[in-house]
């Protein structure tokens, strides 16, 4: 067995039926030239022959005895493929727009608990002769970069494939869960464990919070304390940020990559930056045209990666800040500049903080607690009274930068599906794949059903920014063609007029 951390728990706890906690993305797929195989059936054997290289392919949920600790994951030994890997055909005419609305449609509904916590779905039917790979994933299972160490696992860098080593065989146990006394007896040692390691972390923790938290010392030895210029305990009250439902629209958009570099090389600001403000740009456009724009700015909550560089271990560690996207400015080149600056100040404070936030903790006899307020937080709609933290989720992930292949065809696109909140019915997912930028805005339908027209203004931003960010053309005037005869004959003709005279 192994214990989920506390943060990964978390999104178990979470976890209500009008906000699902998995991730996924949609994959537009190329078939093979002269392909007439079944590629549903191809891809139960690939990820059949696969699996053993992601455990969140073969793992499952062990529940503690009353809720009275976190769960743990064990193997499974008995996987239905026919159930994790099902065949949709779009009807005609299979339009990329019935396709995202199909992806919100899946993906508004829960995992399976008593089965590993991922779906995968083959769609086909689509007017263009692809087909379309989405798949799902329990959030409690992987973050976004472990979501990119299982995309390593199950695509190819060939059409031709890759030799898959076999795993090792295991002797069955033929038990669908453990015993009671082991459950008890796991959870009583892991908090202990958490507790322990809470407590020898507590002196680091102390002193990064000094150094944000308590200003230093000015020459005559006083400490002045103020708030720091800009800063919003809460956002802004918006159209967005209100109770969901478990209804989801979605929309993918698509630049390429190298435009958003020269942006950002144009401009003199990050990669990153510049998904901010191009997603600022296009909120500001759609709350302008829907007349309520507020006077201050928007807040995004932006997930922050722990993860040391290597780690691809199949877990959450991800931390969340706040940051303004200066939507209250006009100027799209000013607005930039400002998240820019608000960005770097995030950077900096991240840096002291990040290697001592505890991503495990005790959670004993918490987990019905967090599930019983998660519950009346959702049923009481307190979201559509209370005032947001933060107006939308926004997400920026490192994806693969080379083309991929699955089960020999071709992967177009690697659009992310994330999740939206109460309080913040817009997830902004954004993921780097073979020299495109994909965004994957996902939403609740009831708080945002024209989400394309917002995805259509994101578009529109990045023109704006490229524009700005694009060196001037200089037109130089061609200048008018002037014709001399050689001089040899200009001298004869000035002789004959001589002679002539």
């Amino acid at each position: 067995m192994k214990h989920l951390s506390g943060i990964d728990s978390a999104f178990l706890h979470l976890e209500s039926p009008e906000m699902p906690m998995h991730i996924g993305s949609l994959n537009v797929l190329d078939l093979p030239d002269g392909y007439s195989g079944d590629f549903f059936e191809d891809t139960q054997a690939h990820i059949r022959e696969r699996m053993h290289m992601a455990e969140v392919f073969t793992r499952k949920l062990a529940l503690m005895p009353l809720d009275l600790s976190n769960p743990v994951w064990v193997d499974d030994e008995d996987i239905d493929l026919d159930y994790h890997i099902r065949r949709v055909t779009l009807p005609k005419p299979g339009s990329n727009r019935q396709l995202q609305q199909y992806v919100a449609r899946l993906h508004s509904s829960l995992l399976d608990r008593s089965r590993p916590l991922w779906e995968f779905f083959v769609i086909d039917g689509l007017k263009s002769g692809q087909v379309a790979l989405y798949s799902k994933v329990h959030h409690a299972g992987i973050d976004g970069q472990a979501g990119v160490a299982v995309a390593k696992a199950i695509f190819d860098l060939a059409p031709t494939g890759r030799h898959i080593k076999p795993p090792r065989p295991r002797a069955r146990r033929n038990q669908y869960q453990l015993g009671t006394a082991e459950l008890l007896g796991a959870a009583a040692r892991n908090t202990v464990n958490q507790t322990v390691a809470l407590v020898k972390s507590l002196p680091l923790m102390a002193g990064a919070v000094k150094t944000v938290f308590i200003p230093p010392k000015d020459v005559n030895g006083k400490r002045r304390w103020s708030m720091p210029k800009g800063f919003q305990v809460f956002a802004p009250k918006t159209s967005l940020n209100v109770a969901i439902t478990n209804q989801r629209t979605f929309a993918g958009r698509t630049v390429p990559l190298a435009e958003v570099k020269q942006i950002a090389k144009g401009l003199g600001v990050s990669l990153n930056d510049v998904v901010m403000a191009t997603t600022a740009g296009a909120l500001r456009t759609y709350l302008i045209e829907n007349n309520e724009l507020p006077a201050k700015p928007l807040v995004a909550a932006v997930p922050v990666s722990l993860r040391q560089e290597g780690d691809s271990s199949a877990n959450n560690q991800v931390s969340m800040v706040t940051m303004g996207l200066a939507t209250h400015i006009r100027d799209p080149l000013e607005r930039l500049q400002a998240i820019s600056a608000s960005s770097a100040k995030t950077k900096e404070t991240m840096a002291r903080f990040k290697s001592v936030i505890p991503t495990d903790f005790p959670l004993l006899a918490a987990p019905w607690l967090m599930s019983a307020v998660a519950s009346l937080f959702s049923r009481s709609r307190l979201a559509n009274v209370m005032p947001p933290l933060a107006n939308v989720v926004i997400s920026n992930v490192a994806g693969i930068p080379v083309q991929l292949y699955f089960a020999g065809a071709k992967v177009v696109s690697y659009y992310p599906v994330s999740i939206p909140a109460h309080s913040m019915a817009l997830n902004v997912t954004v993921q780097s794949y073979n020299g495109r930028l994909d965004y994957g805005l996902i939403a609740c339908r009831r708080a945002l059903p024209d989400v394309n027209e917002l995805a259509d203004a994101l578009l529109a931003e990045h023109r704006i920014l490229l524009d700005l960010a694009a060196p001037p053309v200089l037109v130089v005037a061609e200048a008018p063609k002037v014709t001399h005869r050689p001089a040899v004959k200009r001298a004869k003709r000035v002789n004959r007029v001589a002679a002539a005279a």
